[in-house]
């Protein structure tokens, strides 16, 4: 029987080969970058091969790497669909968000959920790139975007996208709360990843005048500048609402019902949910319509 190679080295492998990072492999394994860097290389050396190219943005798959992680991803799924069958924990969710919606929405509503659920194991997964139910072994996500998002999943609406645009308040230099079209066109704004302002304004039927903007790259971080009184931030309402409702930011344009972007949960249609994913939808779902 051929010996194995190291399993160390092949579980940073697969690790580093979904997430295309060192780092990000080092934070799900819970060992330093250079560790996970280390076991890819003797990895690599054992087999006499070259897995990764490295670039200036993380990794990228040799074609050789590519087709060997193929195999050892559904390996370790395969270990841990077993692992997960033979000590199962009815209790734990494991839900993928992105950081924006964690820290602005659900973070915020935990203890609601955790009096009613103290039970329920709920971690949360906050990354901006598309977790793998299979691999990661997600139970829930939440994910904006438009259907369909593929036959194999079991989509609910959960927000309609609808964006307000926010400020400090006393932050416009008039006093007032509501601009009009053309005062809001100069005030300076706040961008993040989605980049909605142009549309925002078009649809508002004005030019930007924005004496400067602010580039972020998450809306969470948007949503802080503007509290911090640095522009108006252009978001979706449901994220701000607590924000409103505290008095640390103020609606100064109208609403934008923005159509095919909303925010979904998602599930694997396969799956046979457990009691406690079937609850954590049902408290996802009655939490929306109580922000809407």
């Amino acid at each position: 029987m051929a010996a194995l190679p190291p399993l160390n080295g092949l579980r940073a492998f697969d690790a580093a080969g979904r997430r295309l990072s060192f780092r990000a492999a080092a934070d799900e394994l819970g060992v330093t970058q250079g560790a996970v860097a280390q076991q890819v290389r003797q990895l690599e050396e054992y087999l006499g091969v070259t897995l990764f190219e490295r670039v200036p943005k993380g990794l990228a798959f040799t074609s050789a790497g590519r087709s060997y992680h193929s195999r050892i991803e559904d390996v370790f799924a395969d270990l841990r669909a077993a692992t997960a069958e033979l000590k199962p924990e009815p209790n734990k969710v494991l839900i993928s968000v992105t950081p924006t919606f964690a820290a602005k929405w659900l973070i915020p509503n935990l203890p609601d959920f955790t009096a009613t659920y103290p039970y329920i194991d709920l971690r949360i997964m906050a990354t901006e790139k598309v977790s793998s139910f299979h691999s990661d072994g997600i139970d829930l996500a939440v994910r904006q975007g438009s259907p369909p998002f593929g036959a194999s999943l079991d989509v609910t609406l959960l927000f309609k996208q609808s964006l307000v645009a926010v400020a400090a308040p006393n932050s416009t230099g008039n006093g007032q709360h509501t601009l009009d079209p053309e005062d809001l066109a100069k005030q300076p704004k706040i961008h993040d990843a989605h980049d909605l302002w142009s549309g925002y304004l078009t649809y508002l039927g004005v030019q930007d005048h924005s004496p400067r903007n602010l580039r972020l790259s998450q809306t969470s971080l948007a949503v802080d500048a503007a509290i911090a009184g640095q522009g108006v931030a252009l978001v979706s309402r449901f994220l701000v609402a607590r924000d409103i409702d505290a008095g640390r930011l103020v609606e100064v344009g109208r609403a934008w019902e923005v159509g095919g972007s909303d925010f979904y949960v998602i599930m694997r249609r396969s799956a046979k949910p457990t009691g406690s994913v079937t609850k954590v939808k049902s408290w996802l779902m009655a939490h929306s319509v109580l922000a809407a």
